[in-house]
Formats: structure tokens, sequence, C-alpha cells
């Protein structure tokens, strides 16, 4: 790391000492403009890739799903049949990847840890509240070291929309800190729900608020609201993680999340990358999809251009 980004992280960690210090440098960030946020997506999705490219693309996007089940109906066995599903993907051809993670409430934890355990795979759970974020912080707290207890190495917090929303950016700030203490060891994910900020101005605030809290990940929606990832709020936060990085030296990932279920809308996502923040992110520890009806569909195009056969919806297990 450089000299000067040292000093600039040094400096930013001083930001959260202060409310008056984080609404003075989150509403100094360069207003995002609308239009040209909401273009740029468009055209980066009109990129068309050759067969060679998305054969790598669509294995690259399977390591990539969080593959994810978040129903008050989920059962040990549901979430053991999504666990397995997770390791083998594909059970006809053993070269397909496995996934990113499996991600599940709290509760389900411990029935995914006997799966996956020395595999690979990681295990993301819920936490804070899901999805409403809604509750005393010692609750959350409660919540997060008993995921990581149970087997979670990696968090997926929801911010508190209500406080952020309200201009208290201190105590949305003051839990991330905390929720990331209590992670110990696992890596947090800090879920913005992007469809309740308003505005790609409060994205990008909540997005930089979220990284200098120390957030590993930043990540769009919990799913539960109507208005999920989008591609111009994928651009948005990835323009901040790009920002973040060249300002302090530290690299933080992206997750979108809800909405995507096509390869083309994956494929569209991976473009979207390369071209806004570059290789260093065409990772599964740096860029996920949070999804469970995406996997299927990877699969049926997997199998469409290794075999030249396409395999239906039934050919796979529905999640």
């Amino acid at each position: 790391m450089t000299a000067t980004a040292t000093s600039a992280r040094s400096d930013l960690s001083e930001l959260g000492r202060s409310e008056t210090a984080l609404r003075t440098f989150l509403h100094g960030l360069p207003g995002v403009d609308q239009v040209g946020a909401e273009q740029r997506a468009a055209q980066l999705g009109t990129r068309s890739i050759k067969t060679t490219a998305k054969a790598q693309a669509i294995d690259l996007a399977i390591r990539m799903v969080d593959l994810t089940t978040l129903e008050g109906a989920d059962t040990p066995g549901k979430v053991r049949a999504l666990a397995a599903k997770a390791l083998r993907p594909d059970p006809a051809d053993p070269s397909c990847p496995h996934v990113g993670a499996v991600c599940v409430y709290p509760a389900m934890v411990p029935h995914v840890a006997e799966v996956l355990r020395g595999s690979g795979v990681h295990l993301a759970s819920v936490a804070t509240a899901f999805p409403s974020g809604q509750a005393p912080l010692e609750i959350k707290l409660a919540d997060t070291r008993a995921a990581v207890a149970a087997g979670a190495d990696e968090i997926d917090m929801v911010i508190n929309r209500g406080a952020f929303l309200a201009g208290r950016y201190k105590e949305v700030y003051d839990e991330i800190v905390a929720t990331k203490e209590a992670c110990g060891d696992a890596h947090l994910k800090v879920i913005l729900e992007t469809g309740e900020l308003a505005t790609y101005d409060n994205v990008r605030r909540a997005s930089w608020l979220a990284m200098l809290a120390g957030g590993d990940f930043i990540k769009t929606s919990t799913g539960k609201v109507p208005v999920a990832a989008t591609p111009p709020v994928t651009l948005v936060m990835l323009e901040a993680v790009r920002d973040f990085r060249a300002a302090t030296g530290r690299q933080v990932g992206v997750k979108p999340a809800g909405g995507i279920k096509t390869t083309k809308d994956a494929i569209k996502y991976l473009v979207m990358v390369n071209e806004t923040v570059g290789p260093d992110w065409l990772d599964p520890d740096w860029f996920r999809f949070g999804a469970s009806s995406l996997l299927n569909d990877l699969l049926m195009q997997r199998t469409k251009l290794t075999t030249g056969v396409y395999a239906g919806p039934d050919y796979f297990t529905l999640d």
C-alpha cells in the first residue's frame, strides 16, 4: 500500500468519531448522474461475447452464486438438499464447478454446516433482524454470534434503513462496526436494501458508510422488497468500491441480490464488473450473485454449450 493510501485510510478511519464528520464526508461525495448511470448500465448490457468466453463466464457465474433460501417454510431437509446441490450443481457432470456459498437463516446453519464442512463452499447466514433491521442492537449482535458459532463463515447483515434515511449515519456506522466485531473471523456482507434508499446518491452514501465501517462486501438487497438488484444500482456500488480502493488500498466485494434469474442477466453483470472495476473483482472472493433460480438457468445453458442439447427446466432440481 502506498504512503498516500495509508494516510487516506487513517484520515477516513477518523470519520466514525462524530456524526458531523460522517455527514460532511458522505454529503460531500460527488452526486450521481442518474441519466448517465442508467445509460452506462444499459450500454454495458448490449455487449456480446463469443461462445468460448460465454462458457468461461457461465462457469465463473456458477462459482459466484450464493445459493439462497430464506423462507419461513425452510426445513432441515430442504437446506441440506440445497447444500448438496451447491456441492454438485450438476450430478451428471463432475466438471461443473461448485457454487460460492449457501445462504440461509441462522436456525438452518447447523444443518447446512453438516453437508458443507471441508468442501470449500462458504456458509452464509443472514442476521441482524433480517430483513427489516428493526431490532435492538443487542439482539442483532446475538443473532450474528449465534450464526457464527453454528458454523457460518459469512454474515449478511442488513442496515437500519430508517436510521440511514433519517440521517443518523453514526448509528448505522456503529452497528456495522459492532456486527463486524461480532463476526470474528467471518466475513461481513452489508445489505443496503437499495430499493428503499430512493436515490442513487443515497446508494453511494450507504456504500461508503458500509465500507468505512469495515464491511467486507456491500450487497444490494434482501430480496424481500419489490425492487431488488438493478444494473444502474450495481454500477453505482461498483464505482464506490473502485474509488474506495483507490483512496484506502482496501478492496471490498459487491453482491447484487434478488431479481437476477437468467444467464443473460448474469453475463451482463460480469461485463459491468470487468468494465467498471476490472478483473481483480472477477473472482468469487470479490463478486457474488444472491440468487436461487439463477443457478438452474446457468446449468441449462452450460449443458447446451457442452452437449449441444438443451436441458429443460425439469432436468435440474427446483430450489
